[in-house]
């Protein structure tokens, strides 16, 4: 029977990428969408990976990058 709740196994090895500290160490060259997401996954592991903000976290971030760039 299928699971919804159930999580899927990672098909990567890695660990995810989780340090806001990662984002003040990326280069200038690294595409606005990558850093917005690294930025908006940052927030989402800083309000200990509860579910459902997920648009929140991605205009927060999105208004925090593009601000930065200007």
């Amino acid at each position: 029977m299928f699971d919804p709740k159930a999580r899927k196994p990672s098909k990567s090895n890695t660990a995810p990428k989780s340090s806001s500290a990662k984002l003040a160490l990326m280069p200038d060259t690294v595409p606005p969408h990558d850093r917005i997401r690294e930025r908006a996954y940052a927030l989402y592991e800083s309000r200990g990976r509860e579910p459902g903000q997920h648009e929140q976290d991605w205009f927060l971030a999105e208004r925090e990058i593009l601000k930065a760039e200007r």
